[in-house]
């Protein structure tokens, strides 16, 4: 029996020797082989993460404390209630993908480019949220100080117990500058380390003008009221002790080595994580993109076949999936 097969066989031939392996095209295959291992990535990312915040559980930063943000709602405590709104867009994304593989099955130009807009546009607004959250992750809110221990305190309004701002009780002193090389007044360098708004020294100072501020820790322990998980927080004469003998420098925002919510590490899980979920939905919008313009070229039409709308849907509800885990674990949990 001859078993050659031409080059210019069919897909049937060239893929499976006159089969295909779960009745699916070589295309759909590879995408799922990609899913897959982009699954098994994502799985040792939020695997390590849940590691580190059950060997760092006392002093992990609480969720609804970090991202308590909204839009056009300034001073207003919304936890969870924007990534709730952007989660709500990105599972709606994924509706609208089902409706336009639905419609190229039906062969209908107009509705796939239609439902395929409609994803394109919700996968950019979850983008720019997301870069929304990270910014104000970013510059932070209220600003604490960190102990020779690398750990974080925060501040609070001793009757209300609510987080108070480093610029509610601290003011920029006097400070000292020293000429920089032979310059003659030009270019000077600063005494002391002023990355930060303000100094330890200052922060200090106003503190101890300020009796009605106290000093919470990142340490939380569970409330035997109320079962509810609480940081730490000091009386106002220990407080005094606590950040004179060893605060040592100001923290504002986060970045890859500082955290002024808590543990460092939850700020690189945060970036790293996010960040890499994030770049695959922006890679998904510039996929779902190239796929909108080849509906309206009618290049699927002339194909008979919309199979490439499918084969994005499978990623796009993959980048969906992934992140009701990230909501789950960094959010919820």
């Amino acid at each position: 029996m001859d078993t050659t097969v031409a080059a210019t066989g069919t897909e049937e031939e060239k893929w499976g020797g006159g089969t295909r392996p779960l009745n699916a095209s070589y295309g759909k295959l590879m995408m799922w082989f990609f899913i897959l291992s982009d699954a098994l990535t994502f799985s040792g990312f939020l695997a390590a993460y849940g590691f580190s915040r059950f060997k760092f559980m006392e002093e992990w930063p609480l969720a609804d404390e970090v991202f308590n943000h909204f839009p056009f709602l300034h001073g207003t405590d919304a936890p969870m209630f924007y990534v709730a709104l952007m989660t709500f867009i990105l599972i709606g994304s994924s509706v609208t993908m089902v409706l336009a593989v639905d419609a190229g099955h039906q062969m209908d130009r107009k509705k796939v480019a239609f439902y395929m807009l409609l994803t394109v546009i919700g996968g950019m607004v979850f983008v720019g949220s997301q870069a929304w959250e990270w910014k104000n992750f970013i510059n932070g809110e209220y600003g604490a100080v960190k102990t020779k221990g690398g750990n974080i305190l925060q501040f609070l309004d001793v009757e209300t117990g609510k987080r108070v701002a480093l610029e509610d009780f601290t003011q920029i002193g006097p400070r000292d500058v020293v000429p920089y090389g032979n310059s003659k007044g030009i270019w000077f360098e600063s005494s002391g380390d002023y990355n930060a708004t303000y100094t330890i020294e200052e922060v200090k100072n106003g503190f101890a003008a300020n009796p009605n501020v106290t000093i919470r820790t990142q340490k939380i322990e569970v409330n035997p009221e109320t079962g509810a998980s609480e940081k730490v927080v000091l009386s106002r004469a220990d407080a005094l002790v606590k950040l004179n003998k060893e605060a040592v420098g100001v923290v504002e925002g986060a970045n890859l080595s500082e955290n002024e919510y808590g543990a460092p590490l939850f700020a690189d899980f945060f970036f790293f994580i996010t960040g890499f979920h994030g770049f695959h939905v922006f890679s998904g919008v510039v996929f779902n993109l190239l796929v909108f313009f080849n509906v309206l070229l009618g290049t699927y039409e002339r194909r008979g076949s919309y199979e490439m709308v499918e084969k994005v849907g499978l990623y796009w509800h993959f980048v969906d999936l992934v992140w009701v885990f990230v909501f789950t674990f960094f959010y919820l949990v």
